[in-house]
């Protein structure tokens, strides 16, 4: 997802943009070493390729896709076509960009192996191979960060601090869309489905859930789940949109919408966070993008990007993009040995929840816990 579209509105002073203040740099830690870094999934993948490249503490030496034809198109040293053969290879980390449901299998091996991993979203598709990645990380010992780049542009970094600062009071509530026509995505060349028609979309929840939860610091505890069901392609069998209904730790209500078989354009991201003191919205079509620099009294409408907010100084913010703040996080745990902020319980936080909110709507919308896997 590239850069968000957003309006804010509160009713309190926003005095400074976002600033990371858990992640500062100790360059006694960090080294001239650059990481070696294999990419797998070479679709999405050829985004993480790019950004790696760009940041002068990381390579990348190996690439892994089942098509050749993709393979052709990187430079690398190393191209093989198995990922077991990339496992194999000198690897510091491992970048996984394949179909969700390989997510897991690839996760716990590249761990397994003694690779780090930076894993698309979302982390998997069940709550046991969630289960599977969580002991396979604390087993290993090595760094996961799930590629959660929502959380990392900058409307979200500016609306965490407008949070954290308090000037939105106490969160009670919250919304989210993801509403993006698929379907061209959903069929092969000679008319075979991919993985996308049969993929339910609220498990695709990561890019709403992800930030309001990142955003709040918060985790879901139960949720409730309705399908539209397939009307608008049931040739493909595609679910046309799912909502989800989730309740946090903290007591907010959270309602997540997703639709990736719909007649609606152009696809948009839309946000809406509550709060006793205020209210941050986003817009639902792109033009407009959160301008962290200018205060907020009243009800003001945040008309542009000011690009030289200070957002994570160390993280590449020249660049404008979430991806980089994603990949300087990753680097910077390798480097300096702490903990990325999506680790790997903050990445079943923003995953789990989608797969439980599909459960209840498979069951008419009962009620469904979500497990916190930090303790079960």
């Amino acid at each position: 997802m590239s850069g968000i579209d957003a309006v804010a509105l509160a009713i309190a002073p926003l005095q400074q943009p976002y600033q990371d203040k858990s992640h500062n740099i100790d360059s006694r830690k960090v080294t001239m070493m650059k990481l070696r870094i294999g990419v797998t999934g070479l679709r999405r993948g050829r985004t993480w390729i790019n950004t790696f490249s760009q940041d002068d503490r990381s390579d990348v030496i190996a690439l892994c896709d089942i098509d050749p034809s993709l393979l052709k198109e990187f430079p690398a040293t190393q191209k093989v076509t198995d990922f077991g053969d990339l496992l194999a290879m000198d690897l510091d980390a491992v970048v996984i960009c394949t179909p969700p449901a390989y997510h897991a299998e690839q996760t716990v091996l590249a761990l397994e192996s003694g690779k780090h991993v930076l894993c698309e979203v979302p982390a998997t598709t069940t709550i046991s191979e969630c289960r599977q990645i969580v002991n396979a990380v604390n087993k290993s010992g090595q760094k996961y960060m799930l590629a959660e780049n929502s959380c990392y542009s900058d409307m979200h970094l500016t609306w965490k601090s407008t949070v954290e600062d308090g000037n939105l009071g106490k969160i009670i509530y919250a919304e989210a869309e993801y509403i993006h026509d698929c379907r061209q995505l959903m069929k092969n060349d000679d008319g075979t489905l991919t993985w996308r028609a049969s993929w339910p979309p609220i498990q695709y929840c990561t890019h709403s859930l992800g930030p309001l939860l990142f955003i709040a610091d918060d985790r879901c505890v139960s949720a409730i789940g309705l399908s539209s069901g397939s009307n608008v392609a049931p040739d493909i069998g595609a679910i046309d949109m799912e909502v989800g209904l989730f309740r946090t730790a903290n007591g907010t209500t959270i309602k997540i919408l997703c639709g990736f078989s719909i007649e609606r354009h152009p696809a948009f991201h839309w946000y809406i966070i509550y709060g006793t003191s205020g209210v941050l919205e986003s817009q639902r079509q792109y033009g407009d993008v959160a301008d962290a620099n200018k205060p907020i009294s009243g009800y003001y409408q945040v008309t542009k990007s000011d690009r030289n907010m200070k957002l994570r100084q160390s993280c590449a913010a020249a660049h404008g993009i979430a991806e980089n703040r994603v990949a300087c996080e990753f680097i910077e745990s390798i480097l300096n040995d702490t903990t990325p902020s999506i680790d790997v319980y903050r990445a079943m936080d923003y995953t789990v929840p989608g797969i439980c909110a599909h459960l209840s709507a498979q069951k008419g919308g009962e009620p469904i816990s979500v497990p916190d896997l930090r303790t079960n």
